[in-house]
């Protein structure tokens, strides 16, 4: 709908140019009307309506005094005098001042709504051009920020006036979503900030690589931004606030803009490291960055190893004090990693089924409740979180100790026979396992020796021994085989322990069954 404004002197016909055609049917609405020049002057400023009727003869200014006065100030409407004249010197004097028709008094209907006509089509086509030249602006501010804050541009191609960019500092702030689960961002950084961001004064909207970007113009934008981070400090964010909503990570401030990308580049690596912040945080800054640029650690196998065998041992040892510490010092390594997210996700998964199969292979008669692997797997890819996946670590141990534990245990020494009745297939010593519980090797020595009645490593032996009969006693595998199911690796050094508790060799006490031995 295009808006009109009415000025004349006379009140009788201001109303009959209101009434005289069908403004609405042509799509026009009035906006405001004068009965002198110099209220016609002020209203047509303030209103900027898309044409103005002016009578030529008004009270203090005539109405080209005011078409002058109107195209000084650069006002683009489009004007038609009506003038009770017909002298061609006032025509002419009007054309050179852009009017677009000079129609005399008493107005023809049909040559107002001609004209009217004429000028909707003028108006349209002004739309047009504006909006070509629009698209081609913002396309080019866009290709400009772009090669700004890749670090692409060079000063000579910035012409910051042309694209109102001047400031005397800069900063890059780039958002997404808090939660995975909500939906598309429903307030603008205009509202955050509480600011009227009218002609991108204060700052520049823009998407650079699928990400939302905001470039911060002048020290009043910072501050407000600044301020804006200090109230969520002081008062965390209220379920559906705005920045409850967001997450938020921003670079440092750069004086020149041909600098911006370093301010960008801040912003990113910050935004790639929002896997690792605790619970409830939504902002990053390039505060942050120092110890981000100090990591220079990668993932290696050996550390996934060490992890997984210190987290099975606490959870068979049920010693919960310890897995937390592991899980604290598995969330410290992974901090100091530089490889990508995916790829620490992947570790994390490696670590869960790793434990999961070595639990499972351990306590083999055991119906452990885990979830099914592509369950955890899924669960692991999709935490927007470290946090969220380590708790669910701690959940899935606290579940496997309740599963493996025995509630007739009432002593520290039960748990330690426990553990050794699962683990005696393995290179197990008093002085490795000792740790796990709490205890001196030595000091658990005296204790089990005078609780057992015989030493550690005589109670492992006789434990061994006896799994190595049931075994000849089946007669599924050979000697060798059976050494080193029973934790043996020597054969020679099997036959030695078995002669000694059994007073027989392993073939000899195979030949006393009715079975025929494995040649």
């Amino acid at each position: 709908m295009h808006t009109f404004f009415i000025a004349d002197d006379e009140l009788a016909i201001r109303n009959g140019l209101k009434c005289i055609i069908d403004w609405n049917a042509m799509d026009f609405t009035c906006v405001g009307e004068a009965g002198n020049g110099e209220d016609a002057l002020r209203g047509i400023l303030s209103l900027k309506p898309d044409l103005v009727l002016l009578d030529i003869k008004m009270p203090k200014l005539s109405g080209l005094d005011v078409v002058h006065a109107l195209r000084a100030q650069d006002f683009r409407g489009k004007v038609i005098i009506l003038s009770g004249y017909s002298d061609f010197k006032y025509a002419q004097d009007a054309i050179k001042n852009g009017v677009n028709f000079y129609l005399t008094k008493p107005i023809d209907e049909d040559e107002l709504t001609a004209a009217i006509e004429k000028i909707e089509e003028l108006l349209t086509l002004d739309a047009d051009k504006t909006d070509d030249l629009e698209r081609l602006k913002t396309k080019a501010r866009n290709v400009l920020l772009h090669d700004l804050v890749t670090g692409s541009a060079s000063p000579g191609d910035i012409r910051i006036e042309d694209f109102s960019l001047n400031a005397d500092v800069y900063q890059i702030v780039t958002y997404e979503n808090f939660s995975v689960e909500r939906g598309d961002i429903t307030y603008s950084f205009a509202e955050l900030l509480k600011v009227t961001n009218q002609g991108s004064h204060f700052f520049e909207h823009f998407e650079e690589d699928h990400k939302d970007v905001i470039l911060l113009k002048g020290s009043s934008a910072l501050e407000r931004f600044q301020s804006f981070l200090d109230h969520y400090e002081n008062t965390p964010p209220q379920k559906d606030s705005p920045l409850d909503s967001l997450f938020i990570a921003y670079g440092r401030p750069v004086h020149d803009l041909i600098n911006i990308n370093e301010s960008y580049l801040d912003a990113v690596t910050l935004l790639g490291r929002r896997f690792f912040c605790i619970q409830g945080q939504h902002t990053l800054g390039y505060e942050e960055l120092p110890h981000v640029e100090a990591i220079n650690q990668e993932l290696c196998n050996d550390k996934l190893n060490e992890f997984c065998g210190l987290l099975v041992n606490y959870l068979q040892t049920f010693n919960r004090k310890k897995v937390a510490e592991t899980l604290y010092q598995l969330e410290e390594y992974l901090y100091q990693v530089r490889n990508d997210i995916n790829e620490v996700r992947l570790f994390l998964s490696d670590l869960y089924l790793q434990i999961k199969e070595k639990m499972n292979h351990i306590y083999n008669t055991m119906a452990i409740p885990f979830p099914t692997n592509s369950t955890a797997l899924d669960f692991i890819n999709k935490k927007y979180y470290l946090y969220e996946i380590l708790l669910f670590f701690s959940e899935q141990f606290e579940m496997i100790m309740n599963a493996i534990g025995n509630s007739s245990r009432d002593s520290v020494l039960d748990d330690i026979l426990y553990y050794i009745d699962h683990n005696y297939k393995t290179n197990i010593k008093l002085e490795t396992i000792a740790p796990l519980f709490g205890y001196n090797s030595a000091y658990l020595g005296k204790i089990f020796n005078k609780t057992v009645g015989e030493s550690f490593n005589s109670y492992v032996d006789h434990m061994r021994i006896e799994r190595s009969k049931e075994l000849l006693l089946e007669n599924r595998l050979k000697v060798y085989e059976i050494a080193e199911q029973v934790g043996y690796k020597n054969v020679d050094y099997f036959h030695k322990k078995f002669k000694k508790y059994v007073g027989i060799s392993p073939a000899e006490f195979r030949k006393q069954t009715d079975t025929e031995p494995l040649q």
